[in-house]
């Protein structure tokens, strides 16, 4: 479940911070007040997590001074401010300024608690975007999201690493779902073009003509055209099977103009596959060996062993503490299950599969065996998955249940020989097998 998000409630007027603040908490809201711009300045920053509500007439700092301070610590900062009638023209030049919204004393409580709520989805928006814009721009975060200890994903991790540092183009290959662009994201951040411009776009979002115009330009809109928004960066071609053939030899012109090392990295991802046509088979010889001189194969996820476990374990702690509930337990047969599933969708689908497993436990019903069979069902005619011997099973479970228990109990080792019933030395010895270190769950 989302925690709270802060409003911080500036005004010189007690009776009026208190009355906010109580009306505001009885909403949901997290307050914290001030009485004095002053003050507040000291307890908000760039990446306050809330909005602000402040009166414009205050001793000291006014609220017009206190708007720009704000605003010059963070823009994207939403700014309630509370005004008395004669002050509505210093209110609108406020919201030229940057306030989010102001309000005419008196205001009704129900318009500042629906006020207060439109700008807490605005912030959270914006730190949520920010965020997302910081981790894909940090390889150590980024290497971080490829979670598996199994040899494919140890090798496709080296990959990365190696081939970041690299200036050649890049293909990028494997089944639907098996996390393509991110690993794009990835070769980036950790190469020597970290800090430049990352350009992505759908070779199959749009028509031939549109496509040509965004790449290359000129545009209807009077963008950039993204082959010059990316020089000196990345620029990553989604659906690169889609391209068009007149704009293959745009692309290859491009290419070939460039030398060695090019100014402009191109990452290529091809996302689709059919018995009948291979990438090969959809782009010209001369584009696909110059965008295939280095070439990653993402595995798909039922050939990742106990990354399954894994990766499940993860993603449903993670939907159990967005939606407040416990994480599901799996049984020894449902990891079995979890193991021979073909997986179709791959690790998209297994997102898909422990969100819902988390919110069936916490509805008290279904269970993991049901979702899996629901999504192969609708997914028509399975892969196979190759079986494998029970003591197999037997193992990635046993690990699974150690590294839960592990995590639970923060990496007590008495709180877990007591849940498991193990000696120390046996569970020592367990942890040694797996891989497993307490220094992981402290």
């Amino acid at each position: 479940m989302a925690r709270a998000m802060k409003v911080a409630i500036v005004d010189d007027e007690a009776d009026m911070r208190q009355s906010i603040s109580q009306w505001l908490a009885l909403s949901g809201f997290d307050t914290e007040t001030y009485a004095s711009a002053e003050e507040a300045l000291k307890g908000i920053g760039a990446e306050f997590p809330g909005v602000v509500v402040s009166d414009i007439k205050m001793p000291g700092m006014d609220g017009m001074a206190f708007l720009k301070r704000l605003m010059s610590l963070d823009s994207g900062l939403p700014v309630i401010l509370i005004t008395g009638h004669g002050d509505v023209p210093m209110a609108v030049e406020a919201m030229r300024v940057g306030a989010y919204d102001f309000l005419e004393k008196p205001f009704n409580p129900d318009r500042m608690t629906e006020l207060a709520k439109k700008a807490t989805q605005v912030r959270r928006l914006t730190l949520d975007n920010r965020a997302l814009r910081r981790e894909l721009s940090d390889g150590t975060v980024l290497m971080k999201k490829l979670i598996g200890g199994s040899a494919v994903m140890e090798r496709l991790r080296e990959d990365i690493l190696d081939l970041g540092q690299a200036d050649s183009h890049v293909l990028i290959d494997g089944e639907t779902g098996t996390g393509k662009t991110l690993v794009a994201h990835a070769l980036h951040a950790v190469g020597a073009r970290a800090g430049r411009k990352f350009v992505t776009i759908s070779c199959a979002a749009w028509s031939e003509d549109q496509l040509a115009a965004k790449l290359f330009g000129p545009s209807e809109e009077g963008a950039i055209p993204l082959v010059e928004e990316a020089r000196g960066g990345t620029l990553c071609l989604e659906d690169i099977e889609a391209l068009s053939h007149p704009l293959q030899s745009r692309l290859l012109t491009l290419i070939n103009d460039q030398g060695t090392p090019p100014e402009t990295r191109i990452i290529a991802i091809c996302n689709e596959h059919t018995p009948d046509k291979t990438l090969e088979d959809a782009l010209r010889s001369d584009l696909f060996y110059r965008l295939g001189a280095m070439t990653i194969l993402l595995p798909p996820l039922r050939t990742r062993g106990e990354d399954i476990l894994t990766l499940f374990t993860r993603l449903s702690e993670q939907f159990a503490e967005e939606y407040g509930c416990d994480a599901p337990q799996v049984t020894a047969q449902e990891a079995a299950q979890l193991l021979q599933a073909p997986w179709p969708g791959n690790v998209r689908q297994l997102v898909n599969i422990a969100e819902r497993a988390v919110l069936q436990n916490r509805r008290g019903s279904g269970s993991i065996a049901s979702l899996l069979m629901a999504d192969n069902e609708a997914s028509g005619p399975a892969l196979t998955t190759e079986g494998k011997p029970l003591k197999d099973y037997v193992e990635a479970f046993e690990r699974m249940l150690i590294d839960n228990t592990m995590r639970r109990h923060k990496g007590s080792i008495v709180a877990v020989m007591e849940e498991l019933c193990l000696p120390r030395r046996t569970l020592n010895e367990k942890m040694a097998k797996y891989g497993l270190t307490r220094s992981d769950y402290v």
